[in-house]
């Protein structure tokens, strides 16, 4: 079924965009810096942030090479890998979201079982002490 958009509604799409564009950050470039394993995005504000593909659902195991073509979207709201077939939104990477809430909390849980020597030196001392203290009540 085709849905066909009245002039009006073209109009207040288009003023919305631009209302957005002038109160949101959006992407000028996107680069994938192989020596860092981080994905680089320059912004409108002249800000810049970066993460690692392995935070996100849809870049997580891809080829350097496939990484490194990225395309913005017209808008600047999106970076688009052609090889990967994916898609990830400037707005949602900006508040943190790189999958589905799935994606999310097995992200966390791997998070909380991460073990280092410290963290694993303070167990051991807090297991001397007869371990974490029975709540109460």
């Amino acid at each position: 079924m085709t849905e066909h958009w009245s002039d009006s509604q073209i109009a207040a799409a288009e003023a919305r965009g631009r209302e957005l564009r002038e109160t949101t950050p959006y992407a000028v470039a996107a680069r994938y810096d192989r020596r860092a394993g981080m994905v680089v995005v320059d912004l409108s504000n002249k800000a810049t942030f970066s993460f690692p593909p392995s935070l996100s659902q849809d870049l997580q195991g891809a080829s350097p090479a496939d990484l490194a073509r990225i395309e913005i979207t017209p808008s600047g709201f999106g970076l688009y890998w052609p090889a990967l077939d994916a898609d990830l939104s400037i707005p949602g990477l900006l508040a943190g979201r790189f999958g589905t809430k799935a994606w999310m909390s097995e992200l966390a849980r791997r998070a909380g079982s991460v073990s280092s020597p410290v963290k694993a030196a303070a167990a051991r001392a807090n297991g001397a002490k007869g371990g974490r203290p029975r709540k109460a009540g």
